[in-house]
């Protein structure tokens, strides 16, 4: 694309942008790129709105592991249907090959950085933050500067890499991976799923049976995974808030994981949307896009883990949740309490 041609391209969708917030002020910008059409990425490109960004010249694996030099950020990772935010610092961050974690007391994530594509420094409305995206042009992790972050160390972070030469996003579908809604093998399914030790072997266990997680979950029997109603999420919320019971939180897409460890105070609901708001952790989960919840129940080495899950229409996963423990120790007894009262049937655990 000529430099007229992205010029013009980048005129035309500013004006779309800016008639469609004036129509409709307080749009999320996520929002906006699906009202228009177009993805998120492609609004950073032409600057839309009070929007300025630069696509940094490095891969987003490479800055990644830079990021603990700036002391504080909020990370956020989000999908559709769920937001997770966490403010903390990037620490013990390790990488090998395109899998990557972050370990920290506050941060704590799942890269597969075989989805990433592109990295933007960002400032809108006096905020600056570092925004990744993948083939789509989906954002799959921002990192927005707080109060206590080092600017001074975040300025010269983004002077290493410098700015990229302005292009118009390179854009790909999306992989959908073709899983069955059932397996082909139930039989064998379960029985490797009753061989589970770690719950890091369960997708491939999903990939050796070509199953999807929602058919697997019906397949496996009712004492592995049952299906509660889909009220249950915000039912167990509520009492664990009540309870100040710390549970473990997974909010994922197809690029990264991010984990909340601790209690959650600060519950509300505001029309479709369960609000979590605490000093260093916030979620935004919309409730009536859960379709399925599902208790499920998974053999470890320290014994079973009992999570209670969310799925949307289309199969994916919205939103996990887990008892917090020690590794070498067993789940809480409370916790386990609350998943099975939801159920109508016994549980293997």
């Amino acid at each position: 694309m000529s430099g007229a041609d992205f010029q013009a391209r980048a005129r035309s969708l500013r004006a779309r942008f800016d008639a469609l917030a004036d129509a409709e002020p307080g749009l999320r910008v996520r929002t906006m790129a699906d009202r228009l059409g177009v993805a998120e990425v492609e609004l950073l490109a032409a600057q839309c709105g009070d929007m300025s960004a630069d696509r940094l010249d490095v891969r987003p694996l490479d800055l990644f592991r830079e990021l603990g030099q700036v002391n504080e950020f909020m990370a956020v990772s989000r999908n559709p249907w769920c937001v997770h935010e966490r403010t903390g610092r990037y620490q013990d961050v390790r990488i090998e090959g395109q899998i990557g974690v972050v370990r920290g007391p506050d941060i704590d994530l799942r890269m597969f950085f075989a989805h990433w594509d592109s990295v933007w420094l960002v400032a809108q409305t006096g905020r600056r933050s570092l925004q990744f995206f993948d083939h789509t042009g989906t954002a799959v992790h921002k990192t927005y500067a707080t109060p206590n972050t080092d600017l001074a160390a975040l300025q010269a972070l983004v002077a290493r890499h410098g700015a990229a030469a302005p292009q118009w996003p390179m854009l790909r579908a999306p992989a959908v991976p073709m899983l069955a809604d059932r397996p082909d093998d139930p039989q064998g399914l379960r029985a490797g799923w009753l061989a589970l030790r770690d719950t890091a072997q369960f997708f491939p266990l999903l990939r050796k049976y070509q199953v999807s997680r929602v058919g697997a979950l019906r397949a496996v029997g009712s004492d592995l995974a049952q299906e509660v109603g889909a009220q249950s999420l915000e039912r167990l919320l509520t009492q664990v808030s009540l309870m100040g019971l710390p549970v473990q939180c997974f909010v994922s897409n197809r690029g990264i994981v991010q984990i909340h460890t601790g209690p959650m105070y600060n519950l509300y609901r505001a029309g479709p949307w369960l609000h979590v708001q605490d000093e260093r952790f916030n979620l935004h989960l919309n409730v009536l896009a859960v379709a399925s919840a599902w208790v499920v129940n998974k053999p470890s080495q320290d014994g079973w883990l009992t999570s209670l899950e969310g799925y949307a229409e289309n199969g994916e996963l919205i939103v996990q949740f887990f008892g917090v423990r020690q590794p070498g120790r067993s789940e809480p007894r409370r916790w386990r309490d609350l998943l099975v009262d939801l159920c109508n049937e016994p549980l293997a655990c």
